[in-house]
């Protein structure tokens, strides 16, 4: 095979050190230290959110794939990747099953300090894409009366049960946020969590975010909060990470590290995704390869939520995790990067 290969790699993407090193020369490099200097010469980027792939940094360089071990690409600039030539691939869909858990642990926490049951509350999801499905999926076995929101979806099958947000967010009592992130045109999402959107909920709504830092107004989500309209909330996506809203931070009921989809499997997953995008552009024999140490998870649906409840403490505590944040803000993207990953059970 070809040894003239050369990638750069985000030193932090687990699982990924020995695997193409037969085959490539490999550089591993902090992702938001990644320069043009460290490009120029390289064929592939393998990377995470934290390195901004655009003109700045891919200019003159011999890089023809881009590879994220992410779902997301707005780190990545398509319009110039597609001009140039340079393909891009994504991990789409990795991590939604540890999002869902995520999600689920956060709600399983509240239910139980509030005193209520799935069966009291309606659960709106908002993009139901690989991760909102699960959520819509899960939300209904678990008893939930669940609503979604899906405009691009709905137009697309017209026959599909999705609500416009201003007619959805009314009669919800817990609003999750699973959109990308879409900078304009009908479907933008940018801000979309807004003043506008949190006067449209019902007071003392529980709001979720673990999309996108960026679809939501910080300013906006403060407001609601103060006024009552909003009187849960947990935040994992935050605008500008690590350098985020401290006053938010403190006034959020749950903050985590942008972690929501770090699982063992969902990271095992993402860079699995990587490596088999490689592999098929530059016809290297490791088509299927998987991680040894990692067992993929074997979905449960038959899973109840009083077994949830009773599971979900040693699997993922949220309140423990958002006390050491609260009290370490600082600390954000180290603990992010050496994050322990935990374990998907259903």
């Amino acid at each position: 095979m070809n040894k003239l290969l050369r990638i750069v790699a985000d030193c932090d993407i687990p699982y990924l050190k020995g695997v193409l090193e037969p085959y490539a020369h490999m550089r591993y490099l902090k992702g938001s230290a990644i320069t043009p200097d460290d490009v120029r010469d390289a064929q592939v980027i393998i990377t995470r959110t934290r390195t901004r792939c655009d003109r700045q940094l891919l200019e003159g360089s011999s890089v023809e794939m881009i590879a994220t071990a992410t779902i997301g690409h707005d780190h990545i600039d398509l319009a110039y990747c597609a001009q140039h030539g340079i393909e891009v691939a994504t991990a789409a869909g990795c991590n939604a099953r540890a999002v869902l858990q995520y999600v689920m642990g956060a709600l399983s926490t509240l239910a139980r300090e509030e005193g209520w049951t799935p069966a009291e509350k309606t659960l709106g999801v908002v993009g139901v894409g690989n991760v909102g499905s699960l959520i819509y999926q899960y939300g209904e076995h678990f008893g939930f009366r669940v609503l979604g929101c899906d405009p691009p979806k709905k137009r697309d099958n017209p026959t599909l049960p999705y609500l416009p947000l201003e007619e959805m967010l009314p009669q919800c009592d817990i609003v999750t946020l699973h959109t990308p992130l879409i900078e304009s045109g009908p479907d933008r999402t940018r801000g979309m969590a807004s003043e506008a959107f949190f006067a449209q909920m019902k007071p003392g709504s529980i709001f979720i975010n673990s999309s996108r830092g960026a679809v939501l107004d910080d300013e906006a989500l403060l407001q609601a909060i103060r006024q009552g309209i909003v009187t849960r909330s947990v935040i994992d996506t935050w605008n500008h990470e690590p350098n985020i809203n401290r006053e938010l931070l403190q006034n959020v009921t749950f903050a985590t590290p942008h972690i929501a989809g770090y699982s063992r499997q969902g990271k095992a997953a993402g860079t699995a995704d990587v490596v088999e995008a490689i592999s098929r552009h530059f016809s290297l024999p490791l088509q299927g390869w998987y991680p040894s140490e990692v067992h993929p998870t074997r979905p449960d649906t038959t899973l109840s939520w009083e077994t949830l409840n009773d599971t979900m403490p040693a699997y993922f505590d949220i309140e423990r995790h958002s006390r050491f944040l609260k009290t370490h803000p600082g600390a954000f993207e180290e603990w992010r990067n050496h994050y322990d990953y935990r374990t998907e059970f259903f």
